[in-house]
């Protein structure tokens, strides 16, 4: 079997595009968990009614999800986009008068608004950029992409940490305002840019999947229901847990330093971002090493690093434990891209549905945060024990349940599992 290229030309001023979203979505996200620490700063709330903040941006996840997929179905993955642009800025804007306000309640209506826009976006970029050229290297475009993701998940917190915890910014609320006027007013921009981007034919883009004839296809029926590609059910349930552990590990980062090494709000801010360079080297090297290892192996490692490294987290070693904590995101980096583009995987014309539950999945991060605030209320490092279960949960469909498979077929090897 020849080489599969990484995309086509046709597609590169499309995909160039795309990825770029992954840039801007990151920000928005991180930068919650900066709002985070400030909001129990300027409002007075405690680490668990801050943890609001990741239930109400990931609980729009939960809730725009399907509608998303609905909408990319019936209108296409360019509109699609310009929806998840335009919910961005509308909600960057009410920052505005949540902040005038200096409510809280205000804020988490401006944060779900932004996150149903991000959500949508992600709902559409996944099998977008997936599509954009053959479905043997969409997990190396996918974790690609991802890697601007943690570009942009740097830009956040040091955004949030200059304009919003430093000494000029830290005891109020105008600095927010600013900070979220700006971004909706680029978004806005990117939005209008987008519409004037000619989108070429994705038609036949996967069209080798039904010419090919590797015996792994007798185990799927790619156009069964959803809920008959265990693959699939497994790659929620592991989304879900992923989320989870990505949301409280980020939403109680500056706590951690704070209270663990005595740094101030502002330089924590700074190591947070140092954490997102590592996720992003950590994508640009998984990127690489899919090309030699079985996207599940791959993912399985990294699982069972993250394990070691909670535990070190939660025994309060100082600096050490610290260091673990930034390396986390090292090891997050492929959890993602890998778990999606695997759920994805022979679903014929159910993989727009599918991405729509796997961005559904994302409601781990609502639940996640909330409860792992209760602990840290006493020890933020105990906290880091609950992220431990999620692993478990994604090391499991890494080892037993990412191949595709139709309930009620017989499993047959491929040579692609034998030879790997």
């Amino acid at each position: 079997m020849s080489q599969a290229k990484f995309t086509e030309k046709k597609y590169i001023l499309t995909l160039t595009f795309v990825i770029s979203l992954f840039l801007f979505w990151a920000i928005a996200i991180t930068m919650g968990d900066v709002l985070n620490k400030h909001f129990q700063n300027v409002l007075h709330i405690s680490k668990s009614e801050s943890g609001l903040v990741q239930l109400s941006i990931f609980g729009a996840y939960a809730v725009m999800g399907i509608p998303a997929g609905l909408f990319m179905k019936k209108y296409g993955y360019k509109n699609g986009v310009i929806l998840g642009l335009i919910l961005y800025a509308f909600g960057a804007f009410l920052f505005i008068p949540a902040a005038q306000n200096e409510s809280f309640s205000y804020f988490r209506i401006a944060l779900f608004i932004l996150a149903a826009g991000l959500a949508t976006l992600e709902t559409v970029a996944h099998p977008f950029v997936a599509l954009l050229g053959d479905e043997r290297t969409s997990d190396q475009r996918i974790n690609f992409a991802q890697s601007f993701n943690g570009l942009g998940a740097i830009i956040g917190p040091l955004l949030g940490g200059f304009f919003i915890l430093d000494s000029k910014g830290a005891e109020g609320l105008e600095s927010v305002k600013t900070l979220y006027m700006i971004i909706g007013s680029f978004i806005l921009l990117i939005a209008i840019l987008f519409w004037f981007v000619k989108v070429p034919s994705l038609k036949g883009s996967h069209s080798h999947e039904e010419q090919s004839t590797d015996d792994e296809n007798t185990n799927v029926v790619p156009d069964s229901p959803l809920y008959m590609q265990r693959h699939f059910i497994w790659a929620v349930i592991a989304q879900f847990f992923n989320i989870g552990a990505q949301g409280g590990t980020w939403a109680y980062f500056i706590n951690y330093g704070v209270e663990k090494t005595g740094l101030a709000d502002n330089q924590v801010a700074y190591y947070f971002s140092f954490s997102m360079a590592m996720m992003m080297i950590g994508r640009f090297i998984g990127t690489f090493l899919l090309r030699y290892i079985a996207p599940n192996k791959l993912l399985a490692i990294y699982c069972m690093c993250n394990i070691g490294l909670c535990l070190v987290i939660s025994q309060s070693f100082g600096w050490v434990s610290f260091i673990a904590l930034i390396m986390l995101n090292f090891f997050l980096s492929v959890m993602y891209p890998t778990i999606f583009s695997l759920g994805l995987k022979k679903l014929g014309n159910k993989t727009e549905q599918a991405s729509s539950f796997l961005v559904m999945a994302m409601f781990g991060g609502a639940v996640f945060p909330p409860i792992m605030g209760f602990v840290a209320n006493t020890n933020v490092a105990y906290a880091y024990l609950l992220p431990i279960i999620c692993y478990l949960v994604i090391l499991v469909f890494a080892i037993k349940y990412y191949k595709p498979h139709t309930l009620g077929q017989p499993y047959v090897l491929s040579k692609r599992d034998i030879v790997r």
